[in-house]
């Protein structure tokens, strides 16, 4: 807190829009240079390094130098004549994806171990951030790194067959086609410590094959197949080169719209036989027509009987194990399974299904943590396995033996402005390391992180996709998953590439201030599927709960559907029943009141503001995406005091409601007059930066709603004024 609360003096340096650390020595590099996934990133280090001046050669382990540099070894691979120099390693026991960094002190060189060529390549990137920044590779500790998750997921839905099918999903057809963007994707993953890709969308199978026994399932002719199959098989391709697994995951149960047609049966919930053995045909052909491709990943829900024919736990079970798992056996070589457990509705069924599945590794089962919005509250507070959100820990106790679980941590609350909240992931993943859970998913439904369709084409535009305008949110969570004891340190050291060393610091506090709006809004306003909030928009499109009042006119959050919203972290008192408890004098006994948290909310606001302005002191001719960060962090600084307000409005509001207290009224109508300021000041920091864009919660409003920008929402700011004025006290 001491650097937060101290204001350096200024200093004079530009900040460009490539990286500005400097690598001042020369490095060689040597490992096996028929090591695909080391000789990929080497040559992108290599690029870096030049853009810095820096020189980076690239050797085999055979041709070592006398001393120095950097050797990159596998402990899966044998390298014969370099004993007599090697260190002794004592890495014997790492796993798989794991990696040692030992000195041998006789050469002065630097050994890169890895279990595996995964885990070489993380460990020689580990050593080239610290050169690219540093300028020396003799600073490094010695070290020795194993994954603490065993799946490091992102979850990616594709815009074809979309499980959301609207303009924001529409717009990214052509980026998600072009194997470029993929590669830059890949390699992202790489350099933060993902290892799988999954793939989603409604039905992918018309798009991947032409079934045998059904082929006008698929609406494409054989050349137009032609070229879709070699888009899969090449991007299935480029992530086995970077040792990422892939899988594929849908709904169910669906089929195109050219099979109803042509084989007369419905697109979706259709039990019929025919449709049964067109899944079961295409599960195993796309297994047999894509050998990259790691897995299948299967939805019970929405289209098995939801809506609103009624399928038993049970037959559901049984349609996937006829359909998929038989699929599965039918194909020439096994693959992983995925099964989510979406509306399960019971994990006996679940478990008996994997029990007898025959598989040769352990499903995985994925289960949303705290439903569709996890960036809330690291208290396991809902899930999505059944209708109302229930808990069932029957899902891990007794612990599974034919399966384990990965939390599925979505993001439906910030596709626009930058987030990273180190501290929050830590502490989410270190708190619900169950015994059974070995993963997490990252990802959205309503968002895709391709083209950045936001972001005005201004003079700090310096990134090409919207995950790299992103970069912190996938740098922190992929390296946090690997390793949540991960120091911060290795964060402002990310920072440092791109920014230099001198701003490191502040800019890392910076994002802990600011990053914290969106997950108190979440953690306060109880929300459960996609549409039920979208916290940088303060939208909540349709009810969580059907019982509480709600405001159809607007998709907007009104001051009087807070008053009457509950909370999602159990820390926490909603409105309502802290004013209620407050006027009998019995307050509430180890929980944080909203008027509390409106303080921490107003206090890391106003110090993100300060450290933005300090950090603009000490850069006044800066331009590139530095000016875009720092724009973003203090739009959700003014977003923080304007949720500090609007709660302290809505206690007011509530206290005038059950006391009919006058004074309580007038203070309530002040703190949402100073809202309307603070959302000018988030207007200031967005107008010349983006532009209204589609959102998909909305598309059940009118045309006023239909694209989503805060300053389209400034109306529903000054509305709330009218709400309080107008609002009665009760008769209760």
């Amino acid at each position: 807190m001491t650097r937060l609360l101290k204001l350096i003096g200024f200093v004079a340096w530009c900040v460009a829009a490539v990286p500005v650390a400097h690598a001042h020595d020369s490095v060689n590099v040597y490992f096996d240079l028929s090591s695909k996934p080391l000789t990929l990133l080497a040559n992108r280090v290599k690029t870096q390094a030049a853009a810095q001046g820096a020189t980076l050669a690239i050797g085999n382990p055979d041709r070592l130098a006398s001393s120095g540099g950097v050797v990159v070894l596998q402990k899966d691979r044998a390298y014969p004549g370099l004993a007599a120099t090697a260190p002794e390693t004592g890495t014997e026991m790492l796993g798989p994806e794991s990696f040692a960094l030992k000195w041998h002190s006789d050469s002065n060189r630097l050994y890169v171990i890895g279990a595996d060529s995964i885990g070489a390549q993380y460990g020689l990137r580990e050593v080239m951030d610290h050169w690219l920044v540093n300028g020396t590779i003799r600073t490094i500790a010695e070290k020795t790194t194993r994954p603490f998750l065993e799946y490091r997921i992102l979850k990616f839905n594709l815009p074809w067959s979309p499980y959301r099918k609207n303009e924001a999903t529409d717009m990214h057809l052509g980026v998600c086609r072009d194997l470029a963007f993929w590669e830059r994707f890949l390699d992202m993953m790489v350099d933060n410590r993902f290892n799988v890709l999954s793939l989603w969308n409604n039905h992918p199978f018309p798009f991947m094959v032409r079934s045998e026994s059904f082929p006008k399932a698929t609406p494409f002719d054989d050349e137009e197949l032609a070229d879709w199959k070699q888009f899969w098989t090449a991007l299935f391709g480029m992530a086995r080169e970077r040792g990422i697994q892939t899988f594929i995951v849908n709904w169910n149960i669906v089929v195109s719209p050219e099979f109803a047609d042509a084989y007369g049966v419905s697109e979706y919930n259709d039990r019929s036989p025919t449709v049964a053995a067109y899944t079961r045909e295409s599960v195993r052909q796309v297994i047999d027509e894509y050998p990259d491709l790691t897995g299948i990943g299967v939805t019970l829900a929405d289209w098995m009987g939801n809506f609103p024919d009624a399928m038993s736990p049970q037959e559901r079970e049984n349609w996937i194990a006829q359909t998929v798992l038989q699929g599965m056996k039918d194909a020439s070589r096994p693959v992983k399974f995925l099964h989510r457990s979406v509306l399960a509705g019971d994990p006996m069924a679940m478990r008996n299904l994997l029990d007898s599945a025959g598989l040769e590794e352990p499903a995985l089962v994925e289960i949303k943590f705290n439903w569709s919005h996890g960036h809330s509250t690291p208290q396991l507070a809902i899930t999505h396995d059944f209708h109302s959100g229930e808990l069932d820990s029957r899902f891990w106790d007794p612990a599974p033996e034919s399966y384990r679980i990965q939390w599925m941590v979505r993001n439906e609350d910030f596709f626009i402005l930058r987030w990273g909240h180190a501290g929050f992931i830590r502490e989410h993943i270190l708190q619900n390391k169950l015994d059974a859970v070995n993963g997490y998913f990252i990802g959205s439904e309503g968002y895709i992180p391709a083209l950045d369709y936001a972001s005005l084409p201004t003079p700090d535009r310096t990134w090409n996709y919207a995950f790299e305008k992103q970069w912190l949110f996938y740098t922190l969570w992929g390296r946090l998953l690997y390793d949540p004891q991960l120091a911060d340190t290795a964060f402002e050291e990310q920072l440092a590439l791109r920014y230099g060393k001198q701003l490191a610091g502040q800019l890392f506090d910076l994002y802990q201030l600011a990053s914290q709006l969106p997950l108190r809004l979440a953690s306060f306003y109880r929300s459960t599927w996609d549409y039920t909030l979208y916290s940088e928009g303060f939208i909540a499109a349709e009810p969580a709960n059907p019982d509480v009042p709600f405001d159809r006119s607007s998709p907007f959050i009104s001051v009087t559907e807070l008053m009457d919203h509950e909370v999602l972290d159990t820390n926490l008192i909603a409105i309502k029943p802290y004013v209620t408890g407050a006027l009998k004098g019995t307050p509430p006994m180890g929980k944080t009141t909203p008027l509390q948290f409106a303080a921490q909310s107003e206090a890391d606001s106003r110090a993100a503001l300060a450290l933005v302005a300090a950090i603009r002191e000490r850069i006044p001719r800066h331009h590139g995406s530095l000016v875009s960060e720092l724009d973003d962090m203090a739009t959700w600084a003014y977003l923080g005091l304007y949720f500090a307000d609007k709660i302290r409005a809505a206690v007011a509001l509530e206290y005038f409601r059950q006391t009919g207290d006058q004074d309580r009224h007038n203070e309530a109508i002040q703190a949402l007059r100073r809202c309307v300021d603070h959302w000018d000041g988030v207007i200031r920091y967005t107008h010349d930066r983006y532009q209204p864009v589609p959102h998909v919660a909305n598309e059940y409003y009118g045309d006023e709603f239909k694209t989503f920008s805060w300053e389209q929402m400034r109306p529903q700011v000054m509305r709330d004024i009218q709400l309080a004025t107008d609002l009665n006290p009760s008769n209760d």
